[in-house]
């Protein structure tokens, strides 16, 4: 019974998975300024250490995101909380990781598998200048700003939260390095792996705390997993026009 009881607990405190995704007729305009659109989308949080330490309260990190659909682009707009922004590395594609950080982990066809030097998966880490960079297959980072557009606000009242909004174009799993890719049609019923994390640096040389919105099981200790295998991300389905 005791047992029982802790998973029961277990479950209950868990944040509920961003599993279902809303389709939206209108665009939505990234502007870091939300808009009616977005009340269909469930809010969901990010509360999951992935590296380094716990924030240690609210004003330090604390973070939630909902997302939209439609057939040219995967919409997010997340809610952030970061007492600190930091980007001390001039060229985007060096130790980006380090600096404030919006990480978005999208695999098209939720396939699954080791995506660190290919393009079964992306892990586009939006820095705060916007631009997105990624490691590809000859193992050296590469910008993949063009595959979406990105743009933040703080609000002007406490607790400052920042609304980053991000619409991000899908590519099949045979996209070419400096090839002509075509982007992927989304549609109903479109199952696709997803996870986002949020790298937080407070003024070290690293980054501090690395939350994300999935648990991540550790492999000898280490939970820092998503650039690697898209098997941790979670899925989302996107849903039926309304």
């Amino acid at each position: 019974m005791k047992k029982l009881a802790l998973a029961l607990s277990f479950l209950l405190s868990t944040p509920a998975m961003a599993t279902d995704v809303e389709h939206t007729s209108t665009p939505i305009t990234i502007d870091g300024v939300s808009e009616d659109a977005w009340n269909k989308a469930t809010w969901h949080d990010m509360p999951y250490l992935m590296d380094g330490t716990l924030p240690s309260n609210d004003a330090d990190f604390k973070g939630r995101y909902r997302l939209l659909w439609d057939q040219n682009y995967l919409y997010l707009q997340a809610d952030i909380v970061d007492d600190v922004l930091i980007d001390t590395h001039a060229d985007p594609t060096y130790k980006y990781w380090d600096d404030d950080a919006l990480e978005v982990f999208i695999d098209s066809d939720a396939s699954g598998g080791n995506h660190q030097f290919n393009h079964t998966a992306l892990a586009y880490h939006i820095g705060l200048d916007n631009q997105a960079a990624d490691y590809g297959p000859d193992k050296q980072a590469h910008l993949y700003t063009d595959h979406l557009v990105s743009n933040w606000k703080r609000n002007t009242t406490a607790p400052f939260n920042i609304t980053w909004e991000v619409a991000i174009k899908l590519y099949p799993n045979d996209y070419k390095e400096g090839a002509k890719n075509t982007p992927i049609t989304l549609s109903e019923k479109q199952v696709i792996g997803f996870m986002l994390a949020y790298c937080d640096n407070d003024g070290s040389d690293v980054r501090e705390h690395f939350m994300g919105s999935h648990e991540v099981q550790p492999v000898n200790g280490d939970r820092n997993r998503g650039f690697i295998d898209a098997d941790v991300f979670g899925k989302i389905t996107l849903l039926p026009k309304k």
